[in-house]
């Protein structure tokens, strides 16, 4: 199942569900000339929610609704790269975090709650977009499944209330700021919901912190705002999957691995990046590749979709369970262009594709928007790390051993 959300709302979408008692992955992605592309991820078991955010979801969006709990949790413990078939690392820590204690049984499946119900609040009143059903296995293992009708029913009156709100509330990721300094300054001694009033924090962040609706934080910054106390700075929604924004000035080079079984392909993103100052790694074996990218610690990976012995989207979905690699830039090259293939991309975890054949220009743009721009100046690389192990990188022959 699947098609345009503009044939088909969420609602119509979730209904289709819930009375079907269908069991699958529902994929929906957002375009919006004014906002960058977004998408979600939510999975059903006969008919009920399981879990639900966004593809490319880390441990940011948990980590700020543990706040309120005061946890002393060594993240580093978590193993996370252990916890496949999790396949959402945010899910896959909630359940490490059940398991070793940190939390009961009944506050995990309130978090989890709270991590639907923020998704909902995202997405049930998008009207520009695609959506995809696949009707397979669920998430495993399943800690609690939620109804669906009472969760939209509370979803949608935060909204309306919300909407009331309007023009002075346009977003949630705006971030409201205390007009006047002093205040600021005396942060402890303020109301909690003032206290974060800082034009960083938006007020998504200030109602996991608080534990509070996103509504209800908005209600209560309301009278603030009326009274001239408070103003709210615009923010953009973040894109899917942690888009890495750095400063244009190189203080380092960008360095890039692309893996491709194509001499020709890897020949000729060596060359066009290389020349744009890019320190370029290629590797024509994904296998040996997920070995020595522990080792080259790149910036950006560019991965065949279509390899022997490891296709590029099990590679991606490998590398997406280590922790060093989860907020990576992973694009994928492919030779079809569909919607089918883009939501099987983001369901392992990419960041991003680029169709076969490309140019230099939208190789270029692409590499820009995930790590900057190379510097050409750059001095000759000398003794890098890849002329150490240039002798295992390239070898035509690995496909047979």
């Amino acid at each position: 199942m699947q098609g345009q959300l503009s044939e088909l709302d969420i609602h119509s979408i979730f209904q289709l569900i819930d009375i079907g008692q269908q069991t699958g992955e529902l994929y929906i992605e957002s375009f919006d000339q004014k906002a960058p592309p977004n998408s979600w991820l939510m999975f059903f078991a006969n008919g009920g929610i399981l879990y639900a955010g966004r593809t490319g979801e880390q441990l940011e969006r948990l980590q700020d609704i543990l706040h309120p709990l005061n946890l002393s949790i060594n993240w580093a413990d978590a193993a996370l790269s252990d916890l496949a078939p999790l396949r959402p690392p945010e899910y896959g820590a909630l359940w490490w975090l059940l398991e070793h204690n940190y939390l009961t049984t009944q506050q995990a499946r309130s978090i989890l709650c709270r991590l639907i119900e923020e998704t909902l609040f995202e997405v049930i009143s998008l009207h520009q977009g695609r959506f995809s059903f696949r009707f397979r296995a669920s998430l495993s293992p399943q800690l609690t499944d939620f109804s669906i009708p009472p969760l939209v029913k509370r979803v949608v009156r935060q909204l309306q209330g919300w909407l009331q709100l309007h023009p002075h509330f346009s977003s949630f990721y705006d971030c409201p700021l205390l007009t006047d300094a002093h205040q600021l300054d005396a942060a402890s001694s303020l109301p909690p919901l003032l206290s974060m009033a800082n034009g960083k924090t938006p007020i998504i962040r200030i109602s996991r912190h608080l534990n509070r609706t996103i509504f209800s934080v908005a209600h209560g910054l309301y009278p603030y705002i009326q009274q001239g106390q408070l103003q709210l700075l615009h923010r953009s929604t973040p894109a899917t999957n942690h888009q890495s924004s750095r400063d244009p000035i190189i203080s380092t080079v960008p360095r890039i691995v692309c893996i491709d079984d194509t001499l020709a392909v890897r020949q000729a993103i060596e060359m066009m990046l290389d020349t744009y100052g890019y320190e370029v790694t290629s590797i024509a074996n994904p296998v040996k590749a997920l070995s020595l990218l522990f080792s080259l610690k790149p910036d950006l990976i560019l991965c065949d979709v279509a390899m022997p012995e490891l296709e590029g989207h099990q590679l991606c979905a490998m590398l997406r369970q280590a922790p060093c690699f989860q907020a990576v830039p992973i694009v994928m090259l492919t030779g079809k262009d569909s919607f089918v293939d883009r939501v099987k991309a983001n369901m392992v975890g990419a960041t991003d594709y680029l169709t076969k054949p490309f140019g230099e220009p939208e190789l270029l743009a692409l590499v820009e928007k995930y790590v900057g721009r190379g510097n050409p100046k750059r001095l000759a690389p000398g003794t890098l790390l890849e002329q150490e192990i240039s002798a295992t990188l390239n070898p035509e022959s690995w496909s047979s051993s």
